[in-house]
């Protein structure tokens, strides 16, 4: 008896690995060389194909498809139908498998609905990828990123709560961890 959920109406096939507590809901499929870790939650119509690596604690919603090359670290969140490629020049006619892109989506980064995440970047810890955005290149950690094609607008919390940042300092007004800003990247002090 496996020790996660499957909804009857989902697939996993044989060779796919899925950990403990996780839920896989509607209409979705589990390809074969696919991770899964703990305590994830897929929703409705989500794919994952083969060499997807995908932590523990991961939120995918509904309509997500996750190509081979995609790896999400722990607690990642992938809102509505967000989008991840895995090649850059697709044409139906020209075979570009060994051509396929790594995606790296760092721990407890949040890619917002029908967000588009080009192959090939890595989207840094704790990110906030807004609603409808494209990212054509590497995030760095704490972004929030918004637009088309996608460009830091801000910083977040690891908490989630959005920071300001004054002479290179921030402190996160929730959760209290404090910022340092340096040559465009930020980082948690202690």
């Amino acid at each position: 008896m496996p020790d996660y959920f499957v909804h009857e109406s989902s697939y996993v096939d044989e060779g796919a690995v899925i950990g403990t507590g996780t839920r896989i809901w509607h209409f979705s499929h589990v390809m074969p060389g696919a991770v899964i870790g703990e305590r994830c939650n897929l929703g409705q119509n989500v794919v994952v194909m083969p060499g997807t690596r995908i932590g523990n604690n991961v939120k995918i919603q509904n309509n997500v498809s996750l190509y081979e090359g995609v790896t999400l670290e722990d607690d990642v969140f992938c809102g509505p139908s967000c989008v991840f490629t895995n090649v850059i020049n697709p044409r139906s006619h020209v075979p570009r498998r060994g051509e396929f892109q790594a995606t790296l989506v760092r721990q407890g980064a949040s890619i917002g609905a029908n967000a588009t995440v080009l192959c090939g970047v890595t989207i840094g810890r704790y990110a906030l990828v807004g609603a409808g955005a494209v990212i054509a290149r590497d995030v760095p950690a704490y972004a929030v990123m918004a637009g088309v094609p996608a460009r830091r607008i801000g910083w977040v919390c690891q908490c989630g709560v959005r920071l300001t940042v004054t002479e290179g300092a921030a402190t996160c007004p929730s959760c209290g961890t404090s910022y340092h800003e340096d040559q465009g990247r930020l980082e948690a002090r202690g």
